[in-house]
């Protein structure tokens, strides 16, 4: 009987909680090399099973692979969060002691379970959609930005962070996941977009509206430029700004910031050198008619914020930060207002961007000039 791609993947992530507790359990086999031999053995068999489960099509995507290797890594996370958080025992000990000890922080437990559920359920839907024919490029986008934030933010954590002696275990795990992440992102891109079908004619119209005239897009660029302030504040913040503002800000505010761990600090640079910019473009896109890039710009976007946003505010809450530098009962509100704005802001955008396209796809100049034909 052949199982359907997803399922047949679905099974294999499976074993990834039986090939750890062997590994937990049995000494022989927790040698680096031999950990490292048994890794490289696990994903190759894991590719070539999934190769498998589709060897009756005439042709498979790549990404199909890519996604299968991933959604193998994703059970893995998840079996972390639950082991940290108490709920199993005894399948994660050796290798979080030995090979990837911030696994056991506060952001290693977040992203894990980002990692475990999220990316997890998007990537079985992804295989879903491409067995049955079905478009599946702005899940994969979103996918991707949220993959590729996350593996930017752990192996730059660990380098400035106190985890620098196990950098090289981190590289040689989310280094791989970083690259492959980027290539299937390129991939994606590469790819026809899922444009709905409009007439030139109402294109024109919709696009001939200010932006005043258009009330969503203004209060979405409200909402982006305060997102904007907030994010080079908070970056400034994490660079040691001088201000008595910046000052206030950490110790009363967030605390977690400070932690010696790196991860927080990488997270507030990464909002600012990169998410700053993209945010600064999308102001650009909702009020400039005919910019395309922004159906794709804006699914990596909303991934990666919300991926970075869910992981640092969980662990600003979560009881392996240490006391102090947790949010203040006094401010937890307020502090927790900012932070789910601050990631609902550009998902907020990405819907709008994906349910209403007319303002953003190019009217091309023989439609305008067909258009100008009928109307004369």
């Amino acid at each position: 009987m052949d199982f359907p791609p997803e399922i047949s993947v679905f099974l294999l992530s499976l074993t990834a909680p039986l090939i750890l507790y062997t590994i937990n359990h049995v000494p022989f086999l927790q040698d680096p090399q031999v950990m490292l031999t048994i890794g490289i053995t696990v994903l190759t068999t894991i590719f070539l099973l999934a190769n498998l489960s589709v060897k009756s099509k005439k042709s498979t995507d790549p990404l199909f692979y890519v996604f299968a290797l991933f959604s193998f890594t994703s059970v893995v996370s998840i079996t972390n969060a639950l082991q940290q958080d108490g709920f199993i025992k005894g399948f994660m000990d050796f290798y979080i002691s030995k090979a990837e000890p911030y696994l056991n922080t506060a952001h290693g437990v977040m992203m894990s379970y980002w990692d475990g559920v999220i990316h997890y359920s998007l990537l079985l839907f992804m295989i879903h959609c491409m067995s049955e024919g079905k478009p599946f490029r702005s899940l994969g986008l979103l996918w991707a930005g949220s993959m590729i934030t996350s593996q930017i933010v752990v192996i730059s954590g660990v380098i400035v962070g106190k985890y620098g002696k196990n950098l090289v275990p981190a590289l040689c795990r989310h280094g791989p996941a970083l690259l492959l992440s980027i290539w299937a992102a390129a991939k994606l891109f590469n790819r026809p977009r899922e444009l709905s079908i409009i007439p030139a004619d109402k294109l024109q119209q919709e696009q001939k509206k200010t932006l005043l005239s258009r009330p969503v897009d203004l209060l979405l660029t409200l909402g982006l430029l305060g997102n904007m302030a907030f994010n080079a504040f908070r970056g400034f913040v994490v660079l040691e700004c001088s201000l008595d503002l910046c000052f206030s800000y950490i110790y009363q505010y967030e605390p977690y910031m400070k932690d010696s761990v790196g991860f927080p600090k990488v997270t507030m640079l990464v909002l600012l050198f990169y998410v700053f910019p993209l945010l600064f473009a999308c102001v650009y896109g909702l009020h400039t008619p005919g910019c395309m890039w922004m159906l794709d710009w804006t699914l990596v976007l909303a991934g990666a914020v919300a991926q970075t946003q869910w992981t640092h505010l969980g662990a600003s809450l979560h009881s392996r930060t240490p006391f102090t530098y947790r949010i203040p009962k006094d401010e937890w509100r307020s502090v927790v207002l900012l932070n789910l704005l601050t990631a609902a802001l550009p998902i907020l955008l990405a819907l709008r961007c994906y349910a209403k396209q007319s303002f953003f796809i190019r009217v091309h100049p023989e439609e305008q000039t067909r258009n100008g034909k009928k109307n004369n």
